[in-house]
């Protein structure tokens, strides 16, 4: 199999070749390989590859099923790989390797995903973008001066330069979404819960994370849920499952739906005319497939807003370095933390728990004020972040004498869209319907009710079918 071929499959496409037997899962890990020798030194994207590893899983056998075969890659946050070397894009976890699989990887595993490396995070995931000083950007494979998103943009990069079809990623502000939007990639955030986060976590950042991918077409998001989702043993709570599978769900019409649309971010500050344009032209396609649609919005106070989820944010980043400090034996400062992500943990230290009970119950109570916009809607459609991908070193996480508010205002100025999602927990997902002039991907969000991913992913695969962008490729990529 050669490097472009292997390039125009998705995950499912490549697995139904090995179950075939048109092609064996070795070949496929010796292309992602390949792919990651050919364009890593151009993309940064990749951290680490892992052929022993890989060729000891196939030698023991994969699991059979729907991605059976299929190369993988992980993000190094939150998930853990037994074995493999988890360093979170900060220089305080330098050298930190877990000793078991988490709850996700094993069922990764299970799919019979075959893992052949790891991909980059900005520190602790604290950037839209993937900028670190330990590891240097990530750049994007359709403009390799701009940002390739975060905090997943190194699996969102490897996945949209045909590396592998599918990547890990997580979210706990848009951080699958982000560079879904940054590479013209599908991006689906799960419900809360959805998505196991055991055994390590509870609910990762407050209950504001979840775990998942990005992915380059619906039908292997949707295969990838069915394989993954439930909860693992003594999780805090888990959304109703869907009546049938999610990728049965693909074949069913989404009906007629009652569809809100906006560009007018809650902060009121105007968006790039690009973004705009996304949704314009994606609602004239809404109208046009029998929808109904209407321009509104959930409304809730921006300031407030950002104030209460700094807490959460600052306080967790606070938890989280004491204790990669404590379990490494290291002391937190500017050695081994970059500037910014020093000033949030310092933040962090000043609140209280009552603060952070607040922030968590202001969080609940927007929950239900945003549940109440949704009884009458059945989707929200809006930009997915506010501008095309940002230039590298723009949004700069060492940048020195930044304040942690500060920091916290140029993220959300940037994605000001995604981060009310995950307050709510609601499911939402990032699809490739729009390119710029000079060929910048858009992504435009599509927002469900919580727990209602079968209608967000009837309502993806209908868009991809009437707009396919499975033959748009970036500059940089596999099969060029």
């Amino acid at each position: 199999m050669t490097l472009k071929e292997y390039a125009t499959h998705d995950g499912l496409g490549l697995a139904e070749l090995v179950a075939r037997k048109q092609v064996s899962p070795k070949e496929l890990v010796t292309a992602a390989l390949q792919a990651i020798e050919k364009l890593n030194p151009k993309l940064n994207a990749v951290l680490q590859t892992l052929p022993a590893q890989a060729e000891a899983e196939m030698t023991a056998g994969l699991p059979r099923g729907p991605l059976t075969g299929v190369p993988f890659l992980i993000k190094e946050l939150v998930l853990h790989a037994k074995e493999v070397r988890c360093e979170m894009g900060s220089k305080l976890a330098r050298g930190f390797v877990p000793s078991a699989d988490t709850e996700l990887m094993a069922r990764f595993r299970r799919a019979g995903l075959v893992l052949v490396g790891t991909t980059q995070t900005p520190e602790l995931g604290y950037n839209p973008t993937t900028e670190t000083t330990l590891f240097g950007p990530v750049h994007n494979p359709w403009d390799l001066g701009r940002s390739a998103g975060g905090s997943s943009g190194g699996s969102g990069a490897a996945v949209a330069a045909g590396i592998v079809p599918l990547a890990h990623a997580n979210d706990g502000g848009g951080s699958i979404r982000i560079p879904a939007s940054c590479n013209g990639l599908v991006g689906l955030k799960p419900s809360r819960d959805r998505i196991p986060t055991g055994p390590d976590y509870s609910d990762p950042l407050c209950g504001l994370a979840c775990e998942f991918v990005v992915t380059r077409s619906v039908r292997d998001a949707a295969a990838l849920l069915d394989l993954v989702a439930g909860p693992d043993v003594g999780a805090p709570g888990h959304p109703v499952p869907p009546d049938r599978p999610y990728r049965e769900q693909l074949t069913i019409p989404p009906g007629r739906l009652r569809i809100a649309w906006t560009t007018t971010p809650a902060s009121g500050e105007k968006i790039d005319p690009a973004c705009e344009k996304a949704v314009h032209d994606t609602v004239q396609l809404l109208q046009d497939l029998g929808h109904t649609v209407q321009e509104d919005r959930p409304r809730y106070d921006w300031e407030t807003f950002l104030q209460q989820v700094h807490v959460i944010w600052t306080a967790y980043t606070t938890y989280s370095v004491d204790g990669l400090a404590k379990s490494l034996g290291r002391k937190p400062g500017p050695d081994n933390l970059e500037a910014v992500t020093l000033a949030c943990y310092e933040d962090g230290k000043r609140y209280t728990a009552v603060d952070l009970l607040n922030a968590m119950e202001y969080g609940n109570l927007l929950s239900r004020q945003v549940g109440a916009f949704f009884q009458n809607v059945d989707v929200l459609v809006t930009p997915t972040i506010a501008r095309p991908p940002a230039p590298l070193g723009e949004l700069n996480q060492n940048r020195q004498g930044m304040s942690a508010m500060e920091w916290t205002r140029q993220v959300f100025t940037y994605v000001p869209f995604t981060p009310l999602f995950n307050s709510t927990g609601q499911p939402a997902i990032s699809l490739p319907l729009h390119w710029t002039a000079d060929g910048l991907p858009i992504g435009v969000q599509c927002v469900g009710r919580f727990g209602d991913e079968a209608t967000l992913l009837r309502l993806a695969a209908q868009l991809e079918h009437a707009r396919p962008w499975a033959g748009r490729r970036p500059p940089v990529h596999v099969g060029v």
